[in-house]
């Protein structure tokens, strides 16, 4: 999952790694780092997409990779689950703390050749961006990673803590192995997820507007509402039609806005978004930050859909299904709602509250599998926030480096609810909506390998000395 970047809107020659690298054109992220863009372009290549089979052979890879560096075999794991995989690399330190878990996945959203306008498989470095399905989401982040490692192993580096590598391979479907690892690897001192916070660039000047570090994401649910009726001919149309009750009831819940809420996490973010927005959205953010009653801001904010589900929680009909047959009445129909639900918010309360607003006993609620996993927000460690800032700082003095709030799902939340602390902290610095993770053509800034790389080893040396 990557989630879009906090600040929206308001606020020559291409180079194709096929059969090899390639000759690459000055200034390229192929030659400044050629060991780890030879690795990133063999992960970009394999179709880790759920159902093809394919993530246990990047683990494999990637555990050769880690092997070959040093590693001990028994200090290497991949884990089959299902038809996919997870890959576990342990760092060993003196034993003076408990471990600093790193977090990432290693499996990508499907994309079709046919709709990209490049092999979404093959990785290309042009006009300054690498394209590729995994390059923002999160292949690169992957291959930084297990490269941090690879060079901290070479150093000596002698940590008091253990590093443990933890990627999952079913992050963006199911997140079995991430319930496996978090099952296994739950008694640990904080998690790092690279998969979650960042950095964000203003859109209009390409300049550093703010870092987030993401302390907390929302509870994903889904609930399934159903109608059934007796049906019948569709010659002799009746009152009790099952598509015309779920519709009005659909009204309903489209017609409905949960509560505003906050914690310290999204007033601290709100305060320094506030800062960097223009117009009337800013200077809510900035009264919402001070007065989270104020219900005018609150309003303001919720009407730009890339910051409402920062104040509430938020439910939306996603499918539809109805009828069993063109010339009958239906029999029953049901539509898919899905919940994104604030931190502290029981699941149970979000159902009960759905229940009373389609007003209608004849309708079933359901909660759909996987149970949902309530997340719990995690306290703002200042020994996290330091390395980061100095990481951050390294690259771009002075910028504002805050907590922050995803309106989607990670690996993260089964570690919280194991009571794991756990941060987003990607290294790269976008653009809003400018990687286009999960959707066509997805990129990433080349400059980001590279900084990737920095960034991690300055964040890992620090806390882990």
């Amino acid at each position: 999952m990557k989630a879009p970047r906090a600040l929206g809107p308001a606020a020559a020659a291409a180079l194709v790694f096929c059969a090899g690298i390639g000759m690459a054109h000055a200034g390229s992220a192929a030659e400044a780092r050629p060991e780890t863009m030879a690795m990133l372009k063999h992960a970009i290549g394999i179709h880790t997409v759920q159902g093809e089979h394919q993530v246990p052979v990047l683990a494999a890879y990637l555990a050769d990779k880690l092997k070959a560096a040093g590693f001990p075999a028994g200090d290497v794991e991949i884990i089959p689950v299902g038809e996919t995989a997870a890959l576990v690399a342990r760092y060993r330190g003196t034993g003076e703390g408990r471990p600093i878990l790193l977090s990432g996945h290693m499996d990508v959203v499907a994309a079709k050749r046919a709709d990209w306008t490049r092999d979404p498989f093959t990785l290309i470095e042009e006009n300054g961006y690498l394209y590729g399905r995994g390059t923002a989401d999160m292949k690169t982040a992957v291959v930084v990673l297990v490269e941090t490692l690879i060079r901290l192993k070479r150093e000596g580096f002698k940590p008091r803590h253990d590093l443990i590598l933890l990627l999952s391979g079913d992050e963006e479907t199911t997140m079995a192995s991430t319930r496996e690892l978090a099952k296994r690897y739950h008694d640990a001192e904080f998690l790092l997820n690279a998969d979650a916070g960042g950095g964000t660039l203003n859109p209009d000047t390409g300049k550093p507007a703010l870092y987030q570090i993401q302390a907390a994401e929302k509870t994903y649910a889904d609930f399934r509402i159903g109608l059934t009726s007796a049906g019948g001919h569709s010659s002799e149309p009746n009152n009790d039609n099952a598509i015309y009750r779920l519709a009005r009831i659909i009204d309903r819940v489209a017609g409905y806005q949960f509560p505003p809420l906050s914690n310290e996490i999204t007033l601290a973010s709100l305060r320094a978004l506030g800062a960097h927005t223009p117009g009337p959205l800013g200077a809510a953010m900035t009264r919402f930050a001070a007065r989270p009653d104020d219900a005018a801001a609150a309003a303001t904010i919720s009407a730009d859909p890339a910051y409402v589900g920062q104040i509430r929680t938020t439910c939306v009909a996603t499918m539809l299904n109805g009828g069993h047959a063109l010339n009958a009445l239906p029999q029953s129909a049901s539509v898919n709602i899905n919940c994104r639900i604030f931190p502290g918010t029981p699941v149970d309360s979000v159902r009960d509250t759905l229940v009373k607003v389609i007003n209608d006993q004849s309708a079933t609620v359901t909660v759909l599998p996987p149970p949902p996993v309530e997340s719990p927000a995690s306290p703002l460690r200042q020994d996290v926030i330091a390395a980061v800032t100095a990481a951050v700082h390294a690259r771009f003095p002075g910028v504002e480096v805050v907590p922050g709030m995803s309106a989607g799902a990670s690996d993260s939340m089964y570690f919280r609810n194991a009571g794991v602390p756990s941060y987003g902290i990607d290294a790269a610095f976008t653009k809003p909506d400018d990687t286009f993770a999960h959707g066509l053509n997805e990129k990433l800034p080349a400059s980001e390998v590279e900084a990737g790389l920095e960034f991690w080893h300055r964040v890992l040396v620090q806390l882990a000395k």
